[in-house]
């Protein structure tokens, strides 16, 4: 059975839901997932108002859509954030912006609140990030010791369990989005953060090869890696656009930009091969959604977001209950 191609809808959050529904299932969606910003998914009604849920529920029903797994990735990078500048001000209330700790009290209020929404929709896995202590010291100069790693990843555990403990009363899972500024990065990083929480089964991963692609890290090797740990996918591409002068970091230049090292493309437009990753997730015996991020600076998202949905629709294909010379036996 072709698992649900589904949108997720932070790149949409200027949208009205009302609104983004019915064309994510004109352009051929099974379903959303939804970002819990905008006017999307508020997750303190969504905690404790089975109406609201209802609500929510009908009106995707009403588009012919389903929902599997909601997103708060603004609040989950505060929990762990340093928090020490505007940038996170945005992702918080107005009064807790510009006090470090007003943000990460909140934020850590929200992921709760976000493990009762989803178990209030009958969702089992919440997307998000979890923010990192120690993303900042990513080049060791000045010198970074063993030691400060390991306090970081040790916050990491002291912030994000209790969390947990409300994702284990609810029966949600969380679903970490490895990516650049997280606790997990990487292969090596996500390792330790599972360690971190002594691999707790509420831990685990929102797989997505765009982020792992530009770092020159197998997509594949990933999914090997942690073959019971991915508890969602997101669907999105990104190209390397190394010239020579451009190099992985960006030079500070904002996406879409000419000279960048690499950027987001729309699905199949960039170096991904997405085959293999089908493939390997056949072998995974994975089932859940095929979940869209649409990012691409240079088309336009609903033209994108209609393109990326075909791309998946002709890319999935069933896993095969045989080698195909056994047809020979007896």
């Amino acid at each position: 059975m072709a698992r649900p191609i589904t949108l997720f809808t932070g790149q949409w959050a200027d949208m009205p839901l009302k609104e983004l529904a019915p064309k994510a299932r004109e352009w051929g969606y099974d379903g959303l997932e939804l970002a819990c910003w905008g006017d999307h998914l508020d997750v303190e009604q969504a905690a404790r108002s089975k109406t609201y849920v209802r609500e929510k529920l009908e009106l995707l029903a009403d588009n012919g859509l389903e929902v599997h797994a909601i997103s708060n990735h603004l609040a989950g990078q505060l929990v762990c954030d340093p928090n020490d500048d505007a940038r996170s001000d945005m992702f918080a209330p107005n009064n807790c912006r510009g006090n470090a700790e007003a943000k990460r009290k909140w934020a850590v209020k929200a992921m709760k609140n976000t493990a009762r929404a989803a178990a209030n929709m009958g969702i089992k896995v919440v997307n998000g990030f979890t923010g990192s202590p120690v993303w900042h010291m990513i080049y060791s100069f000045p010198p970074v010791s063993d030691s400060m790693l390991d306090k970081g990843f040790e916050r990491f555990a002291k912030l994000w369990n209790p969390i947990f403990d409300v994702f284990d009363k609810e029966g949600v899972r969380f679903a970490l989005e490895v990516h650049p500024t997280e606790i997990a990065f990487d292969i090596v990083t996500a390792r330790r953060a599972l360690a971190a929480v002594n691999k707790r089964k509420a831990f685990g991963f929102n797989f997505d090869p765009s982020h792992l692609h530009w770092q020159m890290v197998s997509p594949v090797k990933f999914l090997q890696a942690f073959p019971d740990r991915i508890y969602h996918v997101h669907m999105k591409d990104a190209a390397l656009t190394l010239d020579g002068e451009s190099g992985i970091l960006s030079s500070h230049l904002n996406f879409g930009q000419p000279g960048r090292g690499w950027d987001f493309r729309s699905l199949g437009r960039g170096g991904i091969d997405f085959e293999e990753i089908i493939r390997t997730l056949n072998q995974l015996g994975y089932t859940g959604p095929l979940s869209v991020e649409w990012e691409d600076a240079a088309m336009d998202r609903e033209f994108g977001a209609a393109e990326a949905c075909d791309f998946l629709k002709a890319l999935q294909f069933p896993s095969s209950d045989r080698v195909f010379d056994e047809a020979f036996g007896d």
